[in-house]
């Protein structure tokens, strides 16, 4: 078992934001300085929840409607934080994961309009207790984040389903992810993502350092389970 203190750690942030490459590089920089890293994703992670992320990517669920989507989404997470983060954090592992909740409460919530009460009552279910230690909200004007996204899959690739959509929306849902970073400063941390990939980076660990060891304490992570 690892003698570090397991946190849990999602980067948020819309369509080419640069999170997957940013993920990667935090993973390697804190397995050096010897910690257990997992890394993992959403829609996905576990058996059950990959076997979503198809349908829901696809837009094979589409035309039952955002609120089907939004209930699938849910029952990969919750398969996903018992089967696979709940696991690693009590052995002390960081798992960083690319999307969790936050994603949920913007894209089903905030521009799928949903009723609150609805998305609430979905991730109380599916997350189970599982609140990120930290929460890294990537900004970035959204049609600068579309153009990488196009770049990153290429010219002739098929934007999934939800680059697909209109530049309002995704702009929207900068908008909704930035005011997580206001409604919930604690844990939610806004990091600039029109920079450098380096400056990023180092944004990215400042963020993180404050978070896995404010104390230096090396206890095994607390039992996040309500």
């Amino acid at each position: 078992m690892s003698t570090n203190l397991g946190r849990f750690i999602t980067f948020e942030g819309g369509e080419g934001v640069g999170k997957s490459t940013q993920i990667h590089r935090l993973a390697n920089v804190l397995r050096r300085r010897g910690h257990d890293v997992l890394v993992t994703r959403e829609p996905g992670g576990s058996l059950g929840a990959e076997a979503v992320r198809h349908v829901l990517l696809s837009g094979a669920a589409e035309e039952f409607g955002v609120r089907m989507e939004a209930v699938l989404f849910a029952a990969a997470r919750s398969d996903h934080v018992e089967e696979v983060i709940r696991p690693a954090l009590a052995e002390g592992t960081v798992v960083l994961c690319d999307r969790f909740m936050d994603s949920s409460r913007v894209y089903q919530g905030v521009t799928g309009n949903l009723e609150p009460g609805f998305i609430e009552n979905l991730e109380r279910i599916a997350v189970n207790g599982m609140i990120p230690d930290l929460t890294l909200v990537f900004d970035l004007p959204a049609e600068a984040g579309l153009r990488r996204a196009k770049a990153r899959e290429g010219k002739d690739a098929s934007p999934d389903r939800f680059e697909k959509e209109e530049l309002a929306t995704h702009e929207k849902r900068r908008e909704a992810f930035v005011d997580l970073t206001q409604s919930e400063p604690d844990r939610c941390k806004l990091i600039n993502a029109d920079q450098t990939e380096d400056a990023v980076a180092l944004a990215v660990l400042s963020e993180v350092e404050a978070v896995l060891e404010p104390d230096g304490s090396t206890e095994p992570a607390r039992d996040r389970k309500a």
